[in-house]
């Protein structure tokens, strides 16, 4: 949804249940004349998609959001101040078709913090 258009992977690592991304995030993308003209910020809804979508796009695999324990949002992503954030997703498989994960967005400072579930689709 917001791969390639709202963000690109730059660089990524999957090993033991744990992803480490650099995106590059678009800072022309039309989500920002929304959010908030003149001082773009990266919406939260966005942050939890891109989660989701890392996710699919390692595991090859579609998810829903089941649960959200814990979200907080720590500093602001102003894409025209630094256009790369790092995501930190850690992940455990529950059963056969639930996720627990654990993620952090940063760019010189940790910007949000996720705790939460994900179910995977049937397909």
């Amino acid at each position: 949804m917001f791969k390639d258009s709202l963000y690109k992977i730059t660089s990524q690592d999957h090993h033991d249940g744990v992803i480490d991304a650099v995106l590059e995030i678009n800072k022309e993308d039309k989500i920002f004349t929304g959010h908030f003209p003149g001082h773009p910020v990266l919406p939260g809804a966005s942050m939890l998609q891109i989660i989701k979508e890392v996710l699919e796009d390692t595991l090859k695999a579609s998810f829903r959001l089941k649960k959200a324990d814990q979200i907080k949002f720590l500093a602001i992503s102003d894409p025209s101040v630094n256009n790369l954030l790092k995501l930190k997703l850690a992940y455990s498989i529950t059963d056969d078709i639930n996720l627990d994960v654990i993620a952090n967005f940063s760019q010189s400072d940790i910007c949000c913090k996720f705790k939460g579930s994900f179910v995977r689709l049937k397909s």
